[in-house]
């Protein structure tokens, strides 16, 4: 493990503004005792820190990646270890909801300690800045004040497929297991809103939790959020549970977001503080080329200037195959069951496809509806083989605006963002 600081989807992380929450409670410790940043994060003094080179960090700090707790998880295949970046074959998100073994980890720092000691004692929600109550709420506040509500609600990362672009970007070369449907318990984030009283002179949502930077400094590793029409849609929610259970840490323990329809970045873990901006939230991973696409078509490997990039809201329509297994054998000389789930950023999917001669012709697959809004759905097909022989298994989902998956990756963009291209299996007919 290195111990030089990297985090190859961040340029350049800004310093929190003067609002941002650093915790009080630890400008407190530290205004006591005179320690640094890095020891406070750390618990203890060190007494050559002064020692310590630009961009090393203590190899204690190695714990707090949640390497160890990969240990829960079953069959996938680690990107990063630094932050922790894992995604998960496709064959393994055949469930309907997918289970917390198979869920892909995204982290954007380290998992703070509080979660991976499952602590959430003194654990507050607060939602101030343009409202008209600021709010601190605990957890048993949340849970009590406001309605309760079981989901399930699909979470993937921006970069998904981001390693079929052409040239290649910079970032976790997510293939197409940067996704999941799991079953989320919370209230609606439109409720405590409400609560609050929002202004007309909101624009923006800002997220932050007590996840610690790379660093081990007193940086925000992430903070994004939604214009706050999206934030009011009765679809996202402040979940404290994933599949019935209290959130894993790599999940987000003991509170999250889960804003569908838009990357994942947005749908905060270790939630500690929602602020309502008068304007479009300028926290790290919002500006530069972070989960931003051209305003406009580019060639491929374009360099486009920063303020010519758009902030990436609605995910793309998208399908994948999940039975069966890509490289499968099955005999020729009957059908075979294929099927997977269909997902839009934009709501419901109206129809899958599926073809088994390069695409020339499509079969229309059968689609079930959702469970709620936002899930993905599932689809079967039956699908034949003329004779012996190498075949592909190509899937095109359709959402309900018409917008139908492409079969080449889409517009190219400098961090490989959005890619929605069809998914192919490969089978082998005997």
């Amino acid at each position: 493990m290195s111990d030089h600081i990297t985090d190859p989807d961040t340029p350049t992380p800004k310093e929190p503004e003067a609002d941002a929450p650093v915790s009080g409670a630890r400008r407190s410790f530290l205004r006591a005792t005179g320690a640094s940043a890095v020891g406070a994060a750390l618990g203890m003094t060190i007494p050559f820190e002064r020692n310590l080179g630009a961009g090393i960090i203590p190899l204690a700090f190695a714990q707090d990646s949640g390497q160890e707790l990969m240990s829960e998880k079953s069959g996938l295949v680690v990107l990063s270890d630094r932050p922790l970046n894992a995604e998960t074959p496709a064959h393994l998100l055949d469930d309907d909801i997918t289970p917390v073994e198979h869920m892909f980890v995204r982290l954007n720092g380290l998992v703070p300690q509080s979660a991976l000691d499952a602590d959430a004692s003194g654990w507050t929600l607060t939602v101030d800045g343009e409202v008209d109550t600021p709010l601190e709420l605990t957890l048993d506040e949340l849970k009590s004040k406001f309605e309760n509500v079981t989901v399930q609600l699909v979470v993937e990362c921006g970069g998904n497929g981001r390693a079929f672009y052409n040239p290649g970007t910079s970032g976790n070369q997510w293939s197409t297991g940067a996704v999941g449907c799991p079953q989320w318990t919370g209230v609606r984030l439109t409720d405590v809103l409400k609560a609050a009283g929002v202004k007309e002179s909101a624009v923006y949502t800002a997220h932050y939790g007590n996840d610690v930077h790379l660093s081990g400094e007193d940086k925000l590793p992430i903070s994004r959020g939604v214009p706050i029409e999206k934030a009011q849609e009765p679809d996202a929610i402040i979940a404290w549970a994933m599949n019935g259970e209290p959130i894993p840490a790599l999940h987000g323990f003991p509170l999250r977001l889960v804003i569908p329809g838009y990357p994942g970045s947005v749908s905060h873990k270790f939630l500690t503080r929602i602020w309502i901006r008068d304007q479009v939230h300028d926290g790290p991973k919002m500006t530069g080329y972070s989960y931003r696409l051209p305003a406009y078509p580019v060639a491929p490997g374009t360099e486009v200037p920063e303020e010519d990039m758009v902030i990436l809201e609605q995910m793309p329509v998208k399908s994948l195959i999940t039975f069966p297994r890509t490289g499968t054998e099955v005999p020729h000389d009957q059908p075979a069951e294929v099927r997977g789930h269909a997902w839009a950023g934009s709501g419901d999917i109206s129809a899958v496809h599926v073809s088994t001669d390069f695409g020339v012709t499509w079969h229309e697959a059968e689609l079930d509806p959702p469970p709620n809004r936002y899930a993905w759905q599932r689809f079967r097909a039956k699908v034949d083989f003329p004779q012996a022989g190498y075949y592909e298994v190509w899937a095109r989902a359709t959402d309900a605006n018409g917008v139908t998956q492409p079969p080449v990756s889409p517009g190219w963009n400098p961090r490989g963002y959005a890619n929605n291209l069809q998914h192919r299996i490969a089978l082998v007919a005997t």
